[in-house]
Order: C-alpha cells, then structure tokens, then sequence
C-alpha cells in the first residue's frame, strides 16, 4: 500500500471514531454531483472533480445500507484516479436503500467525504430492451425474447436476468412499411410471442421495449429485426 493509501485510511478511523483530524482539509478539492447511474442492476457511482483541482488527486468509496452506523470500504475503489466506482456487488440487493461517499486526496491534504443522495435499485435503475429473434412457422412470426442481463451471477455464475430482480413486460411492435402495425405484450416470464395476423410474402420488422409496471417507465426500442412471409 502506498504513503498515501495508509495515511488516508489512519484518517479515516480517525474521522469515525468523531475526533478531529489533525490533517488540513481541502475543501476547494471535494467531489460534487456524486450519484449513482444504474442500467440493468449495474448500479455505478458517478462525481465530478473541480476544474482547478490538483493532478494527483485520487478518490477513496466506501457505502453503507440504509439504517447502518458503519461504511464500509468499496475494495476496487481505493486510491483511484476515476470519476466512477462500479458498486454493483456492494449493492446487490434491489430491495434495499444505500448510500455511498467519495473522498478526495491529494498530496496537500484530503478533502470531507461527498455523500451521495439515497438509492434504490430496485426503484432507481433503468433497463436496456431485450434482444429478439425471428423465425417462421405455420402459426406466424415467433418472436424469441432474450432479457436484459446484470451484472449479478446466478447459480450456474453467468449473468443474471433482470426479470429475476424486477417483475417487467416486454412490448412488441410489429411495423409494416416503416409505420406501427400492432402492439404485443407479455410478462417477463414469457420468452416467446407469436403473431398470427401476418399478411403472406410481405416484410415486417420488429422492435421490443422493457416497461417497468412499478414506475411505467419505458427503455429505448431495441434495433429493427426483419422478416418476410412465405
């Protein structure tokens, strides 16, 4: 560990335990707009740096859960040089509320810890669309439905799907000569739709949202996926 890591972490006992520090304090150098951006559960915490800060600044995290008296330290994000700290792992639970503080160090001094306003996974993150696949059979166009995936690992430690974390509905538009034929809808729980009301050899495309039912909020549509009918 460098000088500088271990003189910042004897602070920070220090600044717990509520004493004073005997390090200056560099008010000029402290973090801003420090809040988390969460696409899908990947839940990244984000500040800003003042424009005449010193070079060799670099940033300490730490979180706690909602209620809690004590942070803890983000292991990845000690001593670092960027504008962001991935806490996806550290706040893995979607139910549950956190904050997270960023401190900024430099040769001179250290700045007071920048604290985040309150997040919530579960309500705060926005989701991506889904990926679809096309294919033909005698009942019509089957739509094949991929979920967003977190950063989480499942069981078998691949990514998990978000509609394991959120209940979702992914909508469907069927579009016909660049104008929205029909409308489609379907849980999260339902990978597949199929569309009968197809005219035969005539193109369509297709594009899915992921709505969010708690919040009604919608994802960008996902790129077109053609198909023309025998």
């Amino acid at each position: 560990m460098s000088v500088l890591a271990t003189l910042l972490l004897l602070c920070d006992v220090v600044l717990l335990s509520g004493a004073d520090s005997t390090l200056p304090l560099q008010d000029d150098v402290t973090p801003f707009e420090v809040e988390f951006h969460s696409l899908d559960f990947r839940n990244v915490l984000h500040w800003k740096q003042h424009p005449s800060g010193p070079k060799d600044l670099q940033y300490f995290v730490q979180y706690k859960v909602y209620g809690d008296k004590q942070w803890s330290a983000a292991k990845l994000c000690q001593a670092i040089h960027e504008f962001q700290c991935d806490l996806s792992q550290e706040t893995s639970d979607p139910r549950e509320w956190y904050y997270a503080r960023v401190q900024a160090v430099s040769s001179k001094g250290l700045s007071t810890w920048a604290i985040s306003s309150r997040f919530h996974p579960q309500w705060d993150t926005t989701f991506s669309p889904p990926r679809i696949r096309l294919n033909m059979t005698e009942q019509g166009i089957v739509v094949h439905i991929r979920p967003p995936r977190s950063p989480l690992q499942g069981g078998r430690h691949t990514r998990m799907s978000v509609t394991k974390l959120q209940k979702l509905i992914f909508r469907i538009y069927l579009i016909h000569n660049g104008v929205d034929k029909d409308t489609y809808e379907t849980d999260g729980f339902s990978k597949k739709v199929v569309i009968k009301a197809i005219s035969p050899k005539t193109s369509y495309c297709l594009q899915a949202v992921t709505v969010t039912p708690r919040s009604g909020r919608t994802s960008v549509r996902g790129p077109s996926t053609c198909i023309t009918t025998p």
